[in-house]
């Protein structure tokens, strides 16, 4: 038997050179990302996982999704994503900060400065945008949307509008809080992830 054992060793690290080709995409947000309410399996960055591999995509994800975050926060926890060494990072974040009304200058500025920091470092970005729930008004909507075109623009950097697209004020996708998805919603958002990162992924 022990011939054989080596003989499949042998085979395995030709096929996968101990993971000297593997790339690192970091996933970095709030409880939408962290994937609040289902299994680690049903995250969206699971499941982008998933996805990547039957594509035959050689990344790694890492869920940095910390629940209750807000730019700032982020702003704060970029070292600790470095640490990762992230090939590109999707920075899904803001959320927190609409729903508790924040500056929106100051929002803006956490953005950019996260984009930039993740930049310096030579990673790849890209933007995702958030929605403000109808009941903030239109204005604080409008503005609050137009902090991500106008990073992403700003920086050049790949730009996703809306994370929860086609999910979102869907009950049937979404869990009893009605603002995380269910198992199933995280599935629609990695589809709808999926065109914006594509192309920024090399083989």
């Amino acid at each position: 038997m022990r011939p054989l054992v080596a003989a499949l060793v042998a085979a395995l690290l030709l096929a996968e050179p101990a993971g000297a080709a593997e790339r690192v995409i970091v996933a970095f947000g709030d409880s939408l990302t962290a994937g609040l309410g289902v299994t680690l399996e049903d995250s969206y960055p699971a499941r982008l996982q998933a996805r990547l591999r039957a594509e035959g995509y050689a990344y790694r994800v890492v869920n940095a999704g910390a629940s209750g975050d807000t730019t700032a926060g982020g702003l704060r926890r970029v070292d600790w994503a470095l640490k990762s060494k992230p090939d590109l990072v999707i920075v899904a974040l803001g959320a927190n900060d609409a729903l508790r009304a924040q500056d929106l200058a100051s929002v803006r500025a956490n953005l950019d400065a996260i984009v930039a920091r993740f930049q310096k470092a030579g990673a790849r970005v890209l933007l995702i945008g958030m929605e403000v729930p109808p009941n903030y008004g239109a204005h604080y909507a409008s503005e609050f949307r137009k902090i991500y075109t106008e990073v992403a623009r700003k920086r050049g950097v790949a730009f996703m509008p809306f994370l929860l697209d086609g999910v979102a004020g869907n009950p049937a996708l979404n869990q009893p809080d009605g603002i995380h998805p269910t198992a199933e919603g995280y599935r629609i958002v990695v589809d709808h992830l999926w065109p914006y990162l594509q192309p920024l992924l090399t083989h």
